[in-house]
């Protein structure tokens, strides 16, 4: 059973990573924090009672559920917007706007650091972050809970529902297709 202290370091822990984790799912920064909050919550009033070990696996799982439930109900609202927007007269207001979610470069000795530096880092992170944008769905959820989220290939797995070796599949594809688009924008790491 996890004691309020583990619950909250948890959770403190791995906040940022489950935000960028949910943007890159849900491409919007508040649809993102949403979801990200409404996971600690669930986790934190449902599953309190569990170990400690089992919380990442557990979190994991209920931000998964949730952005899955995010998108059906995006699916459900725009059908209807659809719908209904052919019987509303046209207004001029353009509302296809893509917000672009950037990082804040982080690392140690930033200080030390020159200007010049930290602009590369932060292009070169811009970058990559795009390219992991454009990863299928399946491939960027493994590459994120495995390499971002150090989860290992059973709890990835566990958390996607599916088997050790599509995780594995997953993961190498979408290193193989990052790994080739870097090299194809002359990045090499």
């Amino acid at each position: 059973m996890a004691t309020r202290a583990e619950l909250s370091e948890f959770l403190a822990s791995a906040e940022r990573r489950a935000f960028k984790h949910a943007v890159f799912a849900v491409r919007d920064d508040e649809a993102a924090l949403d979801l990200v909050q409404d996971a600690m919550f669930k986790l934190a009033e449902k599953y309190a009672d569990k170990p400690a070990a089992e919380l990442p696996l557990l979190f994991q799982r209920i931000l998964r559920n949730l952005i899955t439930d995010h998108f059906r109900r995006q699916k459900v609202r725009n059908l209807w917007t659809t719908l209904l927007s052919s019987l509303l007269p046209e207004s001029d207001e353009d509302s296809d706007r893509d917000p672009l979610e950037t990082l804040d470069a982080q690392g140690t000795g930033e200080a030390a650091e020159s200007a010049a530096d930290q602009a590369e880092r932060g292009q070169i992170m811009a970058i990559i972050e795009a390219e992991i944008r454009k990863l299928p769905a399946r491939q960027r959820e493994a590459f994120l809970m495995r390499y971002w989220e150090d989860m290992d290939v059973a709890e990835t797995a566990a958390a996607m529902g599916c088997s050790e070796g599509s995780v594995k599949t997953h993961c190498s594809r979408a290193n193989h297709a990052l790994a080739a688009a870097l090299k194809a924008r002359g990045i090499t790491l």
